[in-house]
């Protein structure tokens, strides 16, 4: 369904030729680059160029966050040529960009799109591709900028790195300009494969060269964890064992794989979700304060953060966490096929479309204080949320009243990542009456409500700062390789498990919950173990 759209402000050109919001803050204003690039999609004639980067794209240049000769040349196997390719931009941008279309600011933009068609693999169509950017640099003064972004299958990521290292477009080619390598997720599918794609492509490029992207980090959602911590002068004293109960951090999905089945029977939700977003959630939410808000600051406490995580032994995996694959069920009158039905699943498949793990953080401010982590697929309704619940206060006081209907409830801040953007703090109240009758309140902040307009779209924001060198936002070596190896770590004790039940002569099957559930009883037990339950969504 096409995304409700939101009337774009009025444009102003600006003597250079780019556009600006009227009355852009200046927080917008200290964002913009002039430094014009080359940008080459190597796989784009698929989604993610057509859905996310081509609409992040204009809108950047519909702002004057981009200058207007940011080029972009695609790349990929389908046959396209210029103007096709331009036809499928636009589009792209008419559907998925969520703003009203412009056309003079398309016609700028448009003009910078090229297309050359290449496979992944042949060295002839990498020196076509050199002879090409030569081309449009040489025409379109680009100042010999280089960003490329791989917007392909992962399997075809070193192949990619290996061929623009022999062409000679790994590394700089004046001492005043860049080349920068964008690598999507899924960076390997455990430890050893990020370590060996990692040794690749550092064989090719330099380490600041290479910006790993985690969408998730780009959501203003997300950015704002580190300022509500930190600039808040009240909640920082209190963000520690001493006062924090318990963390939960739940990413739930409501739908199923969707014909997806044959690449997410090869991943499963650890892989998928908990890898990535979740442990990025985990390391922001529990970090230690960075010394600046720079890229070597900020992601070296999310590493130490990470290497806090207890890693856990193959036979303590079972304690820790809990796997499950939905079945059959109906979602908002939609039913949903069993996960062992969809296409492309193997009939005896033990991938998990739902995973909760109970993680333990060895350090000084999280010892004792467990963070329980869950997400899953065909769940009953969308969401991302950190709750943070603080410890019961001494009730000393209430509990002498015998006429106390209810007794106060613990504090529960939430950050609600998607949708419904937002912070909530739950507190408890005396209700108007004669009587002392307690009940919870929220105290809420609406991004929506609050400022007037909607989060932009994360790849809107990780584009720019490829673009201007900032690193923050994206991952670093050390930083994937720790949280790749807590994740494998799991996958292990789950091998081992399933191997035990076969040399025991068992059929091995994982437990199952209806599709539009909330996921299966074991998980409510991994909890209960510890007198608590899962939050209510």
């Amino acid at each position: 369904m096409t995304p409700a759209r939101r009337p774009m402000p009025a444009y102003t050109p600006m003597p250079t030729g780019s556009v600006v919001l009227e009355g852009a803050p200046e927080a917008h204003a200290a964002l913009r680059t002039t430094t014009p690039a080359l940008m080459v999609i190597f796989g784009a004639s698929g989604d993610l160029a057509r859905r996310k980067l081509l609409p992040a794209l204009y809108k950047l240049i519909y702002q004057g966050l981009l200058p207007p000769n940011f080029t972009v040349l695609g790349y990929a196997r389908s046959d396209y040529d210029d103007v096709s390719f331009r036809e499928r931009a636009q589009e792209g941008v008419e559907r998925f960009a969520d703003v009203e279309f412009d056309p003079q600011v398309w016609e700028t933009f448009s003009q910078h799109l090229f297309y050359i068609r290449g496979s992944y693999t042949d060295p002839e169509d990498f020196r076509r591709l050199a002879g090409q950017i030569q081309a449009l640099e040489e025409r379109l003064d680009t100042a010999h900028n280089r960003l490329f972004y791989l917007a392909t299958p992962p399997d075809v990521y070193e192949s990619i790195a290996t061929h623009l290292g022999q062409v000679k477009l790994a590394r700089p080619t004046r001492p005043t300009s860049w080349t920068r390598l964008v690598v999507e997720k899924p960076f390997g599918h455990d430890l050893a494969s990020a370590q060996a794609l990692n040794d690749h492509l550092l064989a090719i490029f330099q380490e600041d060269q290479i910006y790993r992207i985690d969408h998730y980090l780009g959501k203003e959602t997300v950015q704002n964890i580190l300022v509500f911590r930190f600039a808040n002068g009240i909640f920082e004293p209190i963000w520690n064992r001493n006062y924090v109960d318990h963390v939960q951090i739940t990413v739930a999905e409501s739908i199923g794989v969707e014909g997806r089945g044959g690449y997410y029977d090869r991943a499963g939700a650890l892989r998928d979700m908990v890898q990535n977003h979740m442990l990025q959630l985990v390391a922001l939410t529990a970090m230690e304060p960075p010394v600046a808000f720079d890229a070597d600051a900020v992601r070296n406490q999310k590493v130490n953060l990470l290497r806090s995580i207890r890693p856990l032994r193959p036979e303590e995996v079972p304690r820790y966490t809990v796997r499950a694959q939905y079945a059959a069920g109906n979602i908002d009158g939609v039913e949903v096929p069993d996960y062992l039905d969809e296409p492309g699943v193997r009939p005896d498949s033990t991938t998990e479309t739902f995973v909760a793990w109970k993680v333990e953080i060895d350090n000084w401010r999280w010892s004792g204080v467990p963070f329980y982590l869950r997400t899953g697929k065909a769940l009953p309704r969308k969401i991302s949320e950190i709750a943070i619940y603080f410890r019961r206060a001494p009730h000393l006081l209430f509990q002498s009243d015998p006429h106390l209907s209810q007794r106060p409830q613990r504090n529960v801040l939430s950050m609600r990542i998607q949708p419904d953007e937002g912070i909530s703090l739950e507190i408890s109240a005396k209700r108007p009456g004669p009587s002392v009758q307690i009940q919870p309140v929220h105290m809420e902040f609406l991004y929506g409500s609050s400022f007037g307009v909607a989060p932009p779209d994360a790849y809107q924001r990780l584009l720019l700062d490829v673009v201007r060198g900032d690193s923050t936002l994206f991952t670093r070596r050390d930083e994937v390789e720790v949280a790749w190896d807590r994740v494998t770590r799991i996958l292990e004790g789950w091998r081992l498990e399933e191997e035990e039940a076969r040399r025991s002569g068992l059929s091995f099957r994982l437990p199952t919950y209806r599709a539009g559930t909330w996921g299966p009883a074991e998980a409510g037990r991994l909890l209960a173990r510890d007198g608590q339950r899962w939050r209510r969504l």
